[in-house]
């Protein structure tokens, strides 16, 4: 298209661009200009799958760029063994597709898995794997998205022009690990969680889990089933929340009976501090101040 000649002409011309190797002027060079008539999505997970199927079934194409090799990476590589939904399968279902009926309310992670792949199945859904976007820019004067990606071996630059761009990276994609003064002196592995797959390799052997938010609880109880010796450590009071309220699941109950229900248990239990435990029904107000505080003034009168 008669814009892309342009864009490629103010490339090499611009006397902005300052190349400073023999080997950015070569990559320059193979740089390929691809016009997307939909949306980029960039990211080829649950919300990337989603986004891709809801435009599909709205008859508008769309490229799906993942630089990982598979669909739902974080879950395929980065997820321990036993990893289930942490919440009912009716919350974590995709648009247009529900969950088979006769899933369990928590999905393992391979029914997950299995369940993710019919779904780009049923829409034919073909992400361009292991292509990672190096940049995307918004041209002001086109009006145009520019986005820039490398290949496996960087080896070639593709920078896909398009009208929208869809960001469906997820907010775990990449791993957060602290350091600790003393870790190069520890002879022991350290582990992230999503490198961790099983208990097995630390059967008989003491191991501390930093941190007990889900994956933390988890990875812990996995490695008491595996005869491990784990030890926990938290930088607060551990928080507790109730699975089950009359038999009906903590998630299925509205906000404001969760509320009412957490204010009373506080009210039932007395102080969990002494057991090491906390309850926080206040931090609802950050969330959902109106209902919150409606409540509150009813009990007062």
């Amino acid at each position: 298209m008669d814009f892309l000649k342009e864009l490629e002409g103010k490339r090499v011309h611009d006397p902005l661009i300052h190349f400073q190797s023999k080997t950015d002027m070569a990559a320059a060079k193979t740089t390929r200009c691809i016009w997307v008539r939909g949306p980029v999505i960039v990211g080829a997970g649950p919300s990337g799958l989603a986004a891709a199927a809801c435009i599909k079934e709205k008859g508008i194409p769309s490229l799906i760029l993942e630089r990982a090799n598979c669909i739902a990476s974080l879950w395929q590589l980065k997820t321990y063994d036993r990893l289930r939904l942490h919440l009912p399968k009716k919350f974590c279902e995709l648009i247009l597709i529900p969950f088979p009926a006769d899933f369990p309310t928590y999905p393992t992670k391979q029914q997950f898995l299995g369940y993710l792949k019919a779904y780009a199945e049923r829409f034919d859904l073909k992400p361009a794997f292991n292509t990672t976007v190096v940049s995307a820019k918004y041209d002001t004067r086109s009006g145009l998205w520019l986005v820039k990606t490398l290949g496996l071996k960087n080896e070639e630059v593709i920078e896909y022009v398009c009208h929208w761009l869809i960001v469906a990276t997820g907010e775990n994609a990449e791993e957060v690990v602290p350091e600790f003064e003393g870790t190069k002196d520890f002879g022991g592995p350290i582990v992230h969680t999503s490198s961790y797959k099983s208990g097995e390799m630390f059967r008989e052997k003491k191991v501390l889990v930093v941190g007990c938010g889900n994956s933390g609880m988890e990875v812990f109880l996995d490695l008491c089933n595996y005869n491990a010796k784990p030890s926990l450590v938290v930088k607060d009071s551990v928080s507790s929340l109730i699975h089950l309220i009359l038999g009906f699941l903590l998630t299925q109950v509205a906000i404001h009976q969760v509320l009412i229900d957490s204010i009373r248990l506080c009210r039932i239990c007395g102080d969990e501090a002494r057991l090491g435990l906390m309850i926080y029904p206040n931090r609802c107000l950050n969330y959902y101040p109106n209902r919150c505080l409606n409540y509150l003034s009813k009990k007062k009168t």
